[in-house]
C-alpha cells in the first residue's frame, strides 16, 4: 500500500490505480489501516472535493440492474460526466456474492475511461459495508467522479442502508401479469424517490406501462395526498436504452425538488446517522478483539447450544467480560 500522501496526490490527479488503492484502504478493517484511512479522508476532505450526484439503485430479482446501470452510466459518460459505481453486498462475506459477476456483465462501462466500477467489500455487516461505501464515495468525489451510483446487490435491510447514504433512491421493478405489486414491500415504496419499470421493450412495453399505472396508484395510498414528493413511475429499457434518459431526468427533478437547503439537510442527517454507524461498527470490532470475551466465548457457546443458559443471561455475561477487560 502506498503512503497516504502519495495516495492523496494520486486520487486528486485522478489516477485509477491510486483510486483503487485508496478505496481498498478505507474498506480495510485492520486497525493500522483504519488510522491511515482516517488520515487519507481528512486530507481529501480538506481539499474540498466537489459533491457528486449520489443515486442508490435497487430492484427486484431479475430486473436487469447491471444492464440498466451500464446503459445509464454509458449515457452519462457520453454527455461529459464521470461515473463511479459502487456495489453494496452485505451477503458477500458468507457466499462470495455476485458482485464480480455484475462487473463482468458491465464490461462496456468498466472499459470506459470516464467510469469506475468497484465491487463491494466482504465486510460481513451492514455497518461495515456502510462505513466502507460512504468513505469510498468521498474518494470517488475527490477523484472527480461527479455521479456516484450505489447498487444494492443484497436484499432487505441493505436497501434502507443505501437510501441513507444517497441523495435519490431509484427502485427498478418489472411488469408481471396480474401481480405487478407482488414481492414489492411497502417499505421499499416508502423510501423510493423514483420508480422505473424496466424491460419495457418489444411485446412487454404495453404490460410495463400498465404496471407503471398500477404502481402509481399504489403510491397514492402509501404516501397520501399531502406528500411533499410524489415518486414518479416511469418505464424504460436498459437493453435498448429507451426511457433511460427520462429516468435520469426524474432523478435530477428530485434533486431540484430538494433544493440546496434540502440537500444539505439530508446530507447532514446522513452524516449524523453515519456517525452512530461508525460508533456501532467500532464497538463491534472491539467486542471481537476483547480478550475477556475471547476467554469465555466457547463456554458461552456450548451452554447456549445445550439450552443451559438463556440468551439474555449469556449476553449479560459477554458484556460483563468486555467491561472487565476495559
Amino acid at each position: 500500500m502506498a503512503p497516504v500522501d502519495e495516495l492523496v496526490e494520486g486520487v486528486r490527479a485522478r489516477r485509477r490505480a491510486a483510486v483503487s488503492q485508496a478505496i481498498t484502504l478505507v474498506e480495510s478493517s485492520k486497525p493500522e489501516h483504519r488510522d491511515a484511512a482516517r488520515e487519507l479522508l481528512a486530507e481529501l476532505n480538506r481539499s474540498g472535493a466537489a459533491e457528486s450526484v449520489r443515486v442508490g439503485i435497487s430492484g427486484v430479482p431479475g430486473v436487469g440492474k447491471s444492464t440498466f446501470i451500464e446503459e445509464l452510466g454509458t449515457q452519462l459518460t457520453g454527455s461529459g460526466h464521470r461515473v463511479g459505481v459502487l456495489a453494496v453486498d452485505p451477503s458477500s462475506a458468507r457466499t462470495g456474492g455476485s458482485v464480480l459477476g455484475d462487473k463482468t456483465r458491465m464490461a462496456r462501462l468498466a472499459g470506459d475511461p470516464n467510469a469506475f466500477i468497484r465491487p463491494s467489500p466482504a465486510a460481513g455487516t451492514l455497518g461495515g459495508v456502510a462505513r466502507a461505501t460512504v468513505q469510498a464515495m468521498t474518494v470517488l468525489e475527490s477523484a472527480g467522479y461527479d455521479v456516484v451510483l450505489v447498487e444494492t446487490v443484497g436484499v432487505g435491510q441493505s436497501e434502507i442502508t443505501v437510501a441513507g447514504m444517497v441523495d435519490t433512491f431509484l427502485f427498478l421493478t418489472l411488469a408481471r401479469t396480474g401481480d405487478q405489486l407482488q414481492g414489492i414491500k411497502r417499505g421499499i415504496l416508502e423510501i423510493a424517490d423514483v420508480i422505473a419499470v424496466n424491460k419495457a421493450d418489444g411485446d412487454r412495453e404495453a404490460e410495463a406501462r400498465s404496471a407503471a399505472r398500477e404502481l402509481a396508484g399504489a403510491l397514492h395510498f402509501v404516501h397520501g395526498k399531502g406528500a411533499d414528493w410524489a415518486p414518479p413511475v416511469v418505464t424504460c429499457s436498459g437493453l435498448t436504452g429507451t426511457g433511460v434518459e427520462e429516468v435520469w431526468r426524474r432523478v435530477l427533478a428530485h434533486r431540484e425538488h430538494l433544493g440546496v437547503e434540502g440537500l444539505e439537510a439530508r446530507r447532514a442527517r446522513q452524516q449524523l446517522e453515519f456517525t452512530w454507524s461508525l460508533v456501532r461498527d467500532e464497538l463491534a470490532q472491539r467486542l471481537r478483539r476483547s480478550r475477556g470475551v475471547a476467554a469465555i466465548r466457547e463456554q458461552i457457546r456450548q451452554q447456549v447450544l445445550a439450552g443451559e443458559l438463556p440468551a439474555t443471561v449469556a449476553a449479560d455475561q459477554i458484556l460483563a467480560a468486555y467491561d472487565a477487560g476495559e
